[in-house]
């Protein structure tokens, strides 16, 4: 079949392409399927997620069951996706399940995505060591904001494919091993976390998968300083600030969530009221979600 993301396979990238934009969900409710319960996801129900995720790298869901969901239902859910390894990191508990809330103490103060503040467009764990990449991502919304609180996403492959028709030398650019420096992080005069350089995209050996890290912001990213670099990070930039261009918007309701292969997001700032406190939960992956390589889409 070829590879579509070496750049000296035209054949194999036309083909791949062709299908990848003919087959491409462009709203919100192209991505949703409604499911009758988090941890008891019908065959139906999960052709339906898995045929989203094929297509766009992720899906909404919709649970019928409005009752609360806890870590061990989301847990249920992941794993019914292939999704086992989690990456427990410094705000997550040790289910891996973190709670996207506003922090007003404690170690998560701090952060942004534990505030009411935005977040610009970002792939997670773009600072996590290379051996150790965040392949999935699920949020599931316990309770929504008073008001904003919207999320922006955009597969990951289409950014490739804006990109390389404009310029493969964008893409060999932010293919580069060093072409995204993620700074030391330190605390106290202590690190806590080295400097993580790595590629924008790269293709995982083992399925064939696009994958990508990259964040929007201004500080702490330390940008591979050559003409071809700056370019491609500009064109990326314009693409993802275009209000006419790819991305999808939702905002999740209560028992509403998504299930992605860490595609591009961002979210608007929000405000919480007295009888509305914005609750998501989120677990990232080591993990692709299943039965969603590229070798398999290719061939199917």
């Amino acid at each position: 079949m070829g590879n579509p993301f070496d750049l000296r396979d035209a054949k194999a990238y036309g083909r791949w392409r062709e299908q990848k934009l003919a087959g491409r969900p462009v709203r919100a409710a192209d991505l949703t399927v409604e499911i009758a319960r988090l941890d008891a996801v019908g065959a139906r129900e999960r052709g339906a997620i898995l045929d989203r995720c094929r297509r766009a790298n992720m899906a909404i869901y919709a649970c019928r069951d409005g009752g609360a969901a806890d870590p061990a239902a989301i847990r249920a859910f992941a794993e019914g996706f292939g999704l086992r390894r989690v990456d427990r990191h410094l705000c997550a508990d040790e289910s891996g399940v973190s709670e996207l809330a506003v922090a007003e103490t404690g170690p998560r103060r701090g952060y942004v995505p534990y505030s009411d503040r935005g977040l610009s467009w970002h792939t997670d764990g773009y600072y996590n060591e290379a051996t150790a990449p965040i392949r999935a991502v699920l949020l599931h919304c316990r309770e929504a904001a008073e008001t904003g609180g919207e999320n922006g996403l955009l597969d990951h492959e289409i950014a490739y494919i804006r990109l390389r028709d404009v310029d493969p030398d964008y893409i060999e650019a932010l293919m580069h091993p060093e072409a995204m420096i993620i700074p030391a992080n330190r605390e106290g005069g202590t690190e806590i976390r080295p400097a993580r350089p790595g590629p924008v995209f790269s293709v995982d050996p083992a399925t064939g998968a696009l994958h990508m890290r990259y964040s929007a912001r201004a500080r702490n990213i330390v940008w591979r300083d050559d003409p071809a670099t700056r370019a491609a990070v500009a064109c990326l930039n314009d693409l993802l600030a275009d209000p006419d261009g790819p991305a999808v918007r939702c905002r999740l309701s209560p028992s509403q969530g998504i299930i992605a292969n860490n595609v591009l997001h961002n979210r608007t700032a929000f405000q919480d009221g007295p009888a509305h406190r914005r609750l998501v939960y989120r677990m990232r992956f080591l993990d692709r979600i299943a039965e969603t390589d590229a070798v398999g889409v290719l061939q199917s």
